[in-house]
């Protein structure tokens, strides 16, 4: 399948995404980390959404680009947090941003 590896980081950031949105929760600052959770959410939504269309060999460029902005954003807002689970989110969201600029070249 042509999109093999792309729809295996998109699987990938969306386990870490929900699992770090999760974590962010129980966090003693849960305040603080309203956008790390929101973020988290759009990100797997976004991902889960690109991998659906992937799947059927429709048309999705358009689609892969939204995925590749919005893990970039949801990398960087990761980054700036400590925990650990925000930083595993945050590499398996570089990761997916570059398997989608991937996949226009």
């Amino acid at each position: 399948m042509r999109n093999s590896e792309l729809l295996a980081s998109l699987s990938n950031c969306i386990n870490h995404c929900n699992y770090c949105a999760d974590a962010c929760l129980e966090e003693e600052n849960v305040k603080e980390m309203i956008d790390c959770i929101r973020t988290d959410r759009v990100c797997a939504s976004v991902c889960a959404a690109t991998a659906d269309v992937l799947a059927t060999n429709y048309p999705a460029e358009v689609l892969v680009g939204y995925c590749q902005e919005i893990c970039e954003r949801c990398a960087e807002e990761c980054k700036s947090h400590e925990a650990e689970h925000c930083q595993k989110c945050a590499r398996a969201c570089e990761e997916c941003a570059r398997a989608c600029e991937k996949f226009f070249a």
